[in-house]
């Protein structure tokens, strides 16, 4: 399901614990790292989809989380054309998503990579919240960078919020 402008309905998921560190997933068989992510269907909310990917990827259910911030809008990132089949290269450009800041009221042990019969993940860790962006797929990085500065405001009030390590221009000159 595409819109008009060639874009896949998607959610992204910044997962965080107690201590505001976030769920890091290295993709199956492969060195990058991701946070869950996954299509809207025919049909379904946003809500309703990260709510069925955050099962079906970390293994994670309703009861083990609360919502505590969403993007206000979709946030966009072209695919690069030599990763899109051929036959959809013509209509399909990337991922417009909408992005949700989730909170682990569970535990650790609650999660499960291998929650379906496709599991996306290999291996997951908690990380700082202003993780290095250099081990996400190059395209995805600028969209990341928006959903965790924008959801950011949910978990630091704004005298204590740190800018960004990918920031390197001082406070001053912006």
């Amino acid at each position: 399901m595409l819109d008009r402008e060639g874009y896949r309905p998607n959610v992204g998921i910044i997962l965080v614990n107690s201590h505001n560190q976030v769920f890091w997933g290295k993709r199956i068989r492969e060195h990058s790292w991701q946070f869950p992510q996954g299509g809207i269907k025919k049909g379904e909310t946003p809500e309703q989809a990260m709510y069925r990917e955050l099962h079906e990827e970390v293994g994670l259910r309703q009861e083990h989380v609360r919502i505590l911030g969403r993007t206000r809008d979709w946030l966009r990132y072209d695919v690069p054309k030599h990763w899109v089949r051929r036959e959809w290269r013509s209509t399909y450009r990337g991922q417009k998503q909408i992005w949700y800041l989730l909170r682990l009221v569970g535990r650790d042990s609650d999660v499960s990579l291998r929650a379906c019969e496709h599991p996306e993940f290999d291996a997951w860790r908690w990380n700082d919240y202003w993780i290095p962006l250099d081990a996400v797929i190059d395209f995805k990085r600028e969209v990341y960078e928006l959903a965790l500065t924008e959801l950011s405001r949910h978990l630091f009030n704004h005298s204590m919020a740190r800018r960004p390590p990918w920031r390197d221009v001082p406070e001053s000159q912006t």
